[in-house]
């Protein structure tokens, strides 16, 4: 019997997208980490470094709660969610991700103002490529992941590659 960390399992993704009418970025990630997951928000890990440089970028403390999290994205015209709908997954590795389902990103695109999508690392960008760009007819610049699995890029470096989604 394999052990529950190794097991592959289906899971549809549990976190509504984070949006209003007037959000300008959108932020994807490719699928939420088992504590993301938990917390029932984005970048939930602790050592996800993506809360750190949403703060450095705009010069506010670090968002810790959900509330705050939330509130923030809101105040900066950010919207949030991921490319993957549904998947299998082994715990939150991104490269141990299979049958993908993409999230229907339409919700978020036909209701706010979105100037450019951004994706939260090379795993995210391959999967927008693969099962969202045709659809809905847009680019997205990939940005270094935030993830602690990324250790090759530190906060300053991943402060300063993220800056460009302050442009107008």
């Amino acid at each position: 019997m394999p052990q529950k960390s190794s097991a592959r399992s289906m899971i549809v993704h549990p976190i509504p997208p984070t949006f209003d009418k007037e959000s300008q970025i959108l932020i994807l990630g490719s699928f939420p980490s088992v504590k993301s997951r938990e917390m029932m928000y984005f970048y939930g890990h602790p050592q996800n470094r993506f809360w750190k440089v949403m703060a450095a970028l705009y010069e506010t403390p670090v968002p810790m709660t959900v509330p705050e999290r939330h509130d923030f994205l809101i105040t900066h015209h950010i919207a949030a969610w991921d490319v993957i709908h549904s998947c299998e997954i082994i715990g939150s590795s991104d490269s141990s991700i299979r049958n993908v389902v993409a999230n229907d990103l339409s919700v978020i695109l036909d209701t706010a103002p979105i100037r450019q999508i951004y994706v939260n690392g090379k795993k995210a960008a391959e999967h927008y490529q693969r099962y969202t760009q045709e659809k809905v007819h847009r680019a997205a610049i990939c940005l270094p992941s935030t993830s602690p699995a990324n250790a090759a890029w530190s906060l300053e470096r991943l402060t300063e590659a993220w800056r460009v989604i302050l442009s107008p």
